[in-house]
């Protein structure tokens, strides 16, 4: 796709999130639209965030569980980047920030390493990881309706939104990851989503793996200090203003959010 097609549409998808606004699927306008290039309308913006002073804090992958890839018809993994301004430290998370958010569980990884190159093994990750812990993504989209083809969410930052991170510590030495299960509650206690580790690409170290690989086709490195969110445990349910969350995780504890 030529430079200035790619400009434009980075242009709706950074003004859409500005003004809070969803724009039509980029897949309606241009049905030729490939993931390689929403990836480079994905880079475009990232240039233009950190124009602006904000510092990326990590990566995202998405799409990992079969539920996701269910719930949104698409078949394979992606991944978008992280912000600072994005991390809701108190749990709580601004509802009027953002458009029509869905709430994830997920496995954390904080590096101590960069991870980098073509060829990033399970062992590799290990090595290159500090802590893991629980955590949210709120998952949000500047395409109308959550009407997504994997060109549109891969544009749009894998449809990033915020994150919030459960304060536990914990080394991968003390998780059996694929093993570790959870269960995530809305309000009062009502059940709305289950699911164990196995369900991120069998294991969250080999999604870890996958990420930085594809990532290095980018130029892009997974960078010692960053938090990679390592992909959702089960589908996204809605989520509205008052609305609140708690995921509990076998081993890794409690993560809770609420929407304000």
């Amino acid at each position: 796709m030529e430079a200035g097609k790619i400009a434009a549409y980075a242009a709706q998808l950074f003004d859409a999130e500005r003004n809070r606004k969803s724009i039509a699927p980029l897949t309606n306008q241009d049905a030729g639209i490939t993931v390689d290039d929403a990836y480079h309308i994905q880079l475009e913006n990232v240039k233009k965030v950190l124009a602006l002073g904000h510092t990326i804090s990590g990566k995202k992958i998405g799409l990992t569980s079969e539920g996701i890839q269910k719930q949104f018809a698409v078949n394979e993994p992606d991944y978008g980047h992280l912000y600072a301004a994005m991390d809701c430290k108190d749990g709580n998370i601004n509802t009027g920030a953002l458009l029509q958010p869905k709430i994830e569980g997920e496995i954390a990884f904080i590096l101590k390493a960069d991870l980098a190159g073509g060829k990033v093994t399970r062992d590799d990750v290990l090595k290159a990881t500090d802590y893991v812990v629980a955590s949210f993504e709120i998952v949000d989209s500047r395409i109308a309706d959550w009407k997504i083809k994997l060109p549109d969410t891969i544009a749009d930052n894998a449809s990033s939104g915020r994150y919030v991170l459960s304060s536990r510590k914990f080394k991968l030495s003390e998780v059996d990851l694929p093993k570790v299960s959870m269960k995530l509650f809305k309000n009062q206690g009502e059940l709305v989503g289950e699911g164990t580790g196995a369900a991120v690409l069998g294991d969250p170290c080999i999604s870890v793996a996958w990420l930085a690989n594809r990532l290095w086709t980018y130029g892009v490195t997974l960078k010692a200090g960053e938090v990679i969110l390592s992909g959702a445990f089960s589908a996204a349910p809605v989520a509205v203003k008052g609305d609140s969350f708690r995921a509990e995780f076998s081993t890794l504890g409690t993560v809770e959010a609420r929407f304000v």
